[in-house]
């Protein structure tokens, strides 16, 4: 669970408290995870999910091949 931490208190501080929220975040948080990820690559990553969540995507499936792609700017 200790990896999962920067998307609890992104989440946190967006206001979502729901543990059905937070179970559907985590899920994909864990799920897109990847060996050698820095603290900074963690910390946007769970942005990223918790933007997405937050803009209105709610399927895990979604949620999960959003969060695997690179930022588009």
């Amino acid at each position: 669970m200790e990896k999962a931490v920067p998307l609890y208190r992104k989440a946190e501080e967006a206001g979502i408290i729901k543990p059905a929220q937070l179970a559907l975040l985590s899920r994909v948080f864990q799920a897109t995870s990847r060996a050698g990820e820095s603290d900074a690559e963690r910390e946007a990553r769970a942005s990223r999910i918790l933007g997405y969540h937050l803009a209105g995507i709610e399927d895990e499936n979604e949620l999960t091949t959003l969060a695997k792609q690179p930022l588009q700017r």
